[in-house]
């Protein structure tokens, strides 16, 4: 199937969040790369609740919808009544059954790119880290300028960290 949606991967990466130690992505930030309305996302979801156990989609406390409002800081979020529905991976790949339209699969294709693309992103970070503590321990308290070696490239790797824990900025229409 051709990718016929020009929807930047930074546009996806930026509605994925971590909540409960998971990669998660906000029922109203689906259902606009999806092109419908929240309501009717939500909707097509409760018809199908079987399809969706609980670690393929799980409602916001008030809680963790205070924090996550107070990290984006964007006025878009408006006078919603209800608490989010947050998707995982999972969850955004069982959407396409319950969401059957041309746009809706090729949005999800996109999705799940993006998510894989994060985790091996993930696990190339910890495999570094990795070999990085195998080599200290090789190499045990041999030589001071060594340690000021791994030091340093401890510290990048937690620099790399912090750079991929990007922040919104501006507005968002």
């Amino acid at each position: 199937m051709e990718n016929n949606i020009s929807i930047p991967e930074e546009i996806i990466t930026h509605k994925i969040y971590w909540i409960r130690d998971q990669k998660i992505m906000l029922d109203r930030d689906l259902a606009q790369l999806y092109g419908v309305e929240t309501k009717a996302l939500k909707q097509a979801v409760k018809r199908n609740l079987e399809r969706f156990p609980k670690d393929f989609m799980f409602e916001l406390n008030k809680e963790e919808f205070k924090i996550l409002r107070s990290q984006i800081v964007t006025s878009s979020w408006g006078g919603s009544r209800y608490t989010p529905y947050a998707f995982t991976e999972n969850g955004v790949a069982m959407l396409s059954s319950v969401l059957k339209s041309k746009r809706a699969i090729e949005v999800n294709i996109k999705i799940i790119r993006v998510f894989t693309k994060i985790r091996q992103s993930l696990s190339e970070n910890l495999n570094l880290k990795l070999e990085i503590e195998a080599v200290k321990k090789k190499l045990g308290n041999h030589d001071k300028n060594i340690e000021l070696v791994f030091n340093y490239l401890d510290e990048l790797l937690k620099k790399k960290e912090i750079s991929t824990k990007r922040t919104k900025i501006g507005y968002k229409k």
